[in-house]
C-alpha cells in the first residue's frame, strides 16, 4: 500500500512538472515576442542550385569513378568554369560600357528564382513569400522566371486570398511564374497556383478542393441545462449569423449560407481568370483529384516533380533558391514551435471536417 502512494506522489509530481514546464515556456515565449517582435531582423538567402548539383555530381564521381578519371573530369570542368567567367566579364564590361548593341543580353544567360511556400490554415507563410518577391521583382530582368514550390490544403479566405495577391504582382511584371506541386495544392493552395502560368504536379499530388466551408459547435442547450444565460449585445442585424454560446436563428443561418455561396462564387470566378479553360462548374464541387486526373481536367498543365523541373532550368538557366530568413530569439522559437504543434492539431481536425471559420 505504502508502495501504491509512492509511486503515485511521484507519477503526480512529473505531471504536475511537466505541467508547470509548458506554462513556464508559454508565459516566456508570450513575452518575449512582445518584448523583441520589433527589434527582430531578417536578411535574403541566395542558393546557386547550378553549384549545388555540379557538387553532387563531382562527389558522386568521386566515389565511382578511377582517380585518373576522376581528375581528367575535373579538369576538364575547371576549363569550363574558366571560359564561363571569362565570357560571363566580357559581358558586364558591354553592359557597363553601354556599346553592347544587344550582344550583352545575349550573352546573359537566363535566371530562374525558386521560392518556397509551405501552407498552413492561416497561410503565415506568406509573411515571409512577400519579402521574397519584393527581393526578386528588384532585380528580375526579361527572359526571367520564378518557380514556387507550393504545399498547402488551403485555409482562410483572405489568407490565402493575399498569397494570391503576392503570386500576382509576379505576373504583372511579365515575368513567367510556375508553381510546382509535388504534394498537396488544394482549396486556398489551388487559388494561389491557379495564378500561375504554368502548373506543374507530381502524378499522385493532390489538386482541387475549389469550394467553402464554414462550422462551429454551438453549446447554448449545454449552457441552459446548467442555468448559464450568455448575453451578447451587436450593433447591426447581421454582426453575428451563427455563434458557439449563443442561440442560433433560421435567419441566422441563412444569411451565412449566403455569405458562403458569395465566397464560393468569388473564388470560381478568380480560378476562371486565370484558368479560363476549365470547366469550372465540374471542379469546383469541393473534390480533389491525383495529378493524372488533374491534368485531364485540365487543373494542372504537365505532370513532372520540382526537382526534374529545376534540374532541366539548369541546363539553360542560373537557377537560385531564394529564402528570406529572420533572426528568431530562443523564447520566440519556443513559441513558434507550440503555436505550430497547436496548428498540426487543427489541421488534423479540418481534415475530418472540423471546421469553425470560413476555409477556402
Amino acid at each position: 500500500m505504502i508502495e501504491f502512494f509512492f509511486d503515485y506522489g511521484l507519477f503526480a509530481a512529473k505531471l504536475a512538472t511537466i505541467v508547470i514546464a509548458i506554462l513556464v515556456v508559454v508565459v516566456v515565449s508570450v513575452m518575449a515576442t512582445l518584448r523583441v517582435k520589433k527589434s527582430r531582423k531578417g536578411h535574403i538567402e541566395t542558393t546557386w542550385v547550378n553549384d549545388e548539383i555540379d557538387a553532387m555530381r563531382i562527389a558522386l564521381d568521386a566515389g565511382v569513378s578511377d582517380p585518373d578519371t576522376f581528375k581528367l573530369h575535373l579538369k576538364q570542368k575547371k576549363r569550363q568554369e574558366k571560359l564561363e567567367r571569362k565570357a560571363r566579364r566580357k559581358a558586364l564590361k558591354l553592359s557597363t560600357s553601354g556599346d553592347a548593341d544587344g550582344e550583352t543580353q545575349a550573352d546573359t544567360k537566363p535566371r530562374v528564382f525558386v521560392l518556397d511556400f509551405q501552407g498552413d490554415l492561416r497561410a503565415l507563410a506568406v509573411a515571409r513569400l512577400r519579402k521574397e518577391i519584393t527581393a526578386v521583382l528588384s532585380l528580375v530582368r526579361p527572359g526571367d522566371e520564378v518557380v514556387v514550390r507550393l504545399e498547402s490544403h488551403g485555409g482562410m479566405v483572405h489568407a490565402y486570398g493575399l498569397a494570391s495577391s503576392q503570386l500576382q504582382r509576379i505576373k504583372e511584371h511579365n515575368i513567367g511564374l510556375t508553381v510546382c506541386v509535388d504534394k498537396v495544392a488544394a482549396s486556398g493552395g489551388y487559388m494561389m497556383a491557379c495564378v500561375a502560368n504554368k502548373i506543374l504536379a507530381a502524378p499522385f499530388a493532390i489538386l482541387g478542393s475549389i469550394g467553402v466551408v464554414a462550422q462551429l459547435p454551438n453549446f447554448n442547450r449545454l449552457l441552459k441545462k446548467h442555468d448559464i444565460d450568455f448575453e451578447m449585445i451587436t450593433a447591426g442585424e447581421f454582426k453575428r449569423t451563427l455563434t458557439m454560446l449563443g442561440e442560433n436563428t433560421d435567419k441566422g443561418r441563412e444569411k451565412l449560407t449566403e455569405e458562403i455561396e458569395d465566397t464560393h462564387l468569388l473564388f470560381k470566378e478568380f480560378v476562371t481568370q486565370h484558368r479560363p479553360g476549365l470547366d469550372i462548374d465540374r471542379v469546383a464541387t469541393g473534390e480533389t483529384w491525383f495529378g493524372q486526373r488533374a491534368l485531364d481536367l485540365a487543373l494542372v498543365d504537365e505532370l513532372t516533380t520540382s526537382d526534374e523541373y529545376i534540374a532541366k532550368a539548369c541546363a539553360a538557366a542560373d537557377v537560385f533558391e531564394v529564402k528570406y530568413v529572420e533572426r528568431i530569439p530562443l523564447p520566440e522559437r519556443l513559441g513558434i514551435v507550440l503555436q505550430e504543434a497547436v496548428d498540426g492539431l487543427l489541421m488534423r481536425w479540418w481534415e475530418r471536417g472540423l471546421h469553425s471559420r470560413f476555409f477556402s
